[in-house]
């Protein structure tokens, strides 16, 4: 039988798996790359118009929140290619429903950041 790793080893180990996800998601795939350029976008404008710690702290998650999300839904796309490589009625239907989270959350992206920033011009 093995020797079984440290609670702290295996921390490590899941931390690395992470970083290598995050890795491939940002190099690989192009809908984060755009959206990685609408957070870098905000993140500038945030400095620009020097919004509130709160503004801040909402603008961070809600960034975190849709790329988080589109991480999700690229991982489903994958599985339910991998399980189903040929059209099938209900892969589809996971599939969209998938992209319909990523698009709810890029809505809301929307109206956080007009609530934020709209304001900033008048």
């Amino acid at each position: 039988m093995p020797k079984k790793e440290s609670f702290l080893v295996n921390r490590l180990k899941s931390v690395g798996y992470a970083f290598k996800g995050a890795l491939l998601l940002i190099t690989k795939e192009s809908s984060i790359k755009i959206q990685l350029v609408i957070a870098m976008i905000m993140t500038i404008a945030g400095f620009y118009f020097e919004i509130s710690k709160t503004e801040w702290l909402i603008q961070t998650l809600t960034i975190a929140l849709v790329m988080s999300i589109e991480g999700a839904n690229t991982a489903i796309e994958e599985i339910a290619n991998f399980v189903h490589p040929e059209y099938h009625k209900k892969i589809g239907y996971i599939k969209d429903v998938a992209a319909g989270a990523v698009f709810i959350a890029a809505i809301c992206a929307i109206i956080i950041g007009f609530i934020i920033y709209i304001p900033k011009f008048t």
